[in-house]
């Protein structure tokens, strides 16, 4: 029994799921032309009930009209079930629908053989809501098949007709078709251009709220960047001081003895203060580097050197796969190091002591429709949780153990990707290892001879020191990937007024062909 209420149950939730989803793909098509057909349909068959009841008809004739009427009703029924089943397939159905609808006006105009005859006005009808439904050409269409088919029916009556008014009827449903079509065709345009601007405002409301959101970061960065600076320039000397007085005891105390060994932690944990403040000043100074082209493989194989012998030691085997023929980019050498060896350090540090693999890689990647020169540091370390991955690049955030590292290595990569122009994007799965990648723009140097986008704007960025864009002055060819809506680092461009859809401005287009005069 229960058993028996269970499957009961489950297939009342099925079959309410299965409403659920029909309806809801229903409304996703119906429009307010649909709504209208369904309640022609139902003043039809009302309309012809209270008619038939009213009208002065012999018995035949009431027989036969109410038989007519019972198909239509019947068939209006089956197209309803039809559209309830296949929403996606509603044009179809009411080609189909049209067609019955013919032979049943038809039908009606038969019935009764003299030119006076009322149903005639069914085919304006038909032309009329098929016209506003498919657009002008099918209404045309519409319109001379029901021309056709009313010639038929005169052709049957009795007696002479002046073609006059035959013309006249005819040429009205053509006068019905035209106009509806026209407006019908300017409907359907105004409906998608104002999706069209529906979709761009939707489109620049969500940029918007990922810029405030990045300006929020930003400001959060700069005001901890701030703070931490004044502290750490207060440290600094007084630690300095801490640091000489214990190397001068250093020299002078024996060997062997307890106090040269106090000497030595004093000294060790100096020397970790002195690294955390330097990473904390190269995180919160704004960055000056000074970026030259050429060829990125040179920076990181220097970086690599560096930790060769620490991973033989360590039992971590380092791969090392540069592209050749890379495009020459613009890059900071010894920032570029920086960064690289902080990738490094952290995957030793994720494969020991068990050890491992470390691959170092140079490419080229499309993304954010520009070409990036792509540096990416993989390790099969036990790989970082999904949910940390949004963390790890806050600064004073370390998934290692209390003591172990500053927490500031990541950010400071990202910090020297900003000064860049570019960004870094990690992969990882837990048990798989994880991977870094650190992506530098590409402006060829052709394009470095082309106009500008602060030349083309007009924004003045060239001649007002005092404000900041990151295209200025190595990628305005390519700024929408750079400082625009495209970036994905911070939005500096903000700065510089480009907060607008970077596809709807008129560099963009200019650039891509798509409008504007030639260079």
């Amino acid at each position: 029994m229960a058993l028996k209420t269970d499957g009961q149950s489950l297939k009342l939730k099925l079959l309410e799921r299965f409403k659920g989803k029909r309806w809801s793909a229903l409304k996703e098509r119906l429009s307010l032309v649909d709504a209208v057909f369904f309640t022609l349909r139902v003043i039809t068959i009302l309309g012809g009930l209270a008619w038939l009841i009213l009208a002065p008809l012999s018995a035949d004739e009431t027989k036969a009209l109410l038989w007519a009427l019972g198909a239509f009703s019947l068939y209006s029924l089956i197209l309803y079930l039809l559209i309830w089943l296949r929403p996606w397939r509603i044009r179809q159905i009411y080609l189909l629908s049209l067609v019955l609808d013919l032979i049943f006006v038809f039908y009606l105009v038969s019935f009764q053989r003299r030119f006076d005859n009322s149903f005639f006005l069914g085919y304006y009808l038909l032309t009329a809501l098929h016209t506003f439904y498919f657009g002008l050409r099918f209404g045309l269409v519409v319109a001379s098949v029901a021309a056709v088919l009313y010639l038929i029916n005169v052709g049957e009556y009795p007696g002479h007709i002046h073609w006059t008014d035959l013309a006249l009827r005819i040429s009205f449903l053509y006068l019905i078709a035209i106009p509806l079509g026209l407006l019908s065709e300017k409907l359907r345009r105004d409906k998608e251009e104002i999706e069209k601007l529906n979709r761009q405002l939707a489109d620049s409301l969500e940029n918007l709220k990922k810029m405030q959101k990045k300006l929020i970061e930003a400001e959060k960065l700069s005001a901890l960047g701030r703070l931490t600076a004044d502290i750490a320039h207060e440290i600094r000397n007084p630690l300095a001081a801490l640091g000489g007085m214990a190397r001068r005891l250093d020299k002078r105390i024996p060997e062997g003895s307890r106090e040269k060994e106090y000497v030595k932690v004093i000294l060790s944990e100096a020397a970790r203060l002195e690294s955390i403040l330097r990473d904390i000043l190269i995180l919160s100074a704004q960055g000056r580097f000074e970026l030259k082209r050429g060829d990125i493989n040179q920076p990181v194989r220097e970086g690599v050197e560096f930790f060769c012998d620490i991973c033989s030691q360590q039992k971590i085997k380092i791969v090392e796969d540069y592209a050749t023929n890379l495009p020459r980019v613009y890059f900071d050498h010894d920032s570029v190091k920086q960064a690289v060896g902080n990738l490094i350090t952290n995957a030793i540090e994720a494969l020991m002591p068990q050890g491992g693999t470390v691959t170092v890689r140079t490419g080229t990647e499309f993304s954010n429709e520009i070409t990036w020169v792509t540096v990416s540091v993989s390790d099969t370390g036990p790989g970082i949780p999904e949910e940390k991955l949004e963390l790890i690049f806050e600064p004073f955030y370390s998934t290692k153990k209390i003591g172990v590292g500053t927490g500031l290595g990541l950010s400071i990569v990202r910090k020297i990707m900003e000064e860049h122009r570019g960004f870094v994007r990690v992969k990882s799965r837990v048990g798989e290892g994880s991977t870094f990648t650190l992506y530098f723009p590409y402006q060829s140097e052709e394009e470095d001879q082309k106009t500008p986008c602060w030349e083309y704007m007009k924004c003045g960025i060239e001649k007002d020191p005092s404000r900041r864009c990151p295209a200025y002055p190595y990628f305005g060819r390519i700024c929408w990937a750079i400082a625009g809506t495209l970036c994905e680092g911070r939005i500096m461009g903000t700065y510089a007024q480009k907060i607008h859809e970077c596809h709807h401005c008129p560099f963009y287009q200019f650039c891509h062909g798509e409008e504007g005069p030639s260079e």
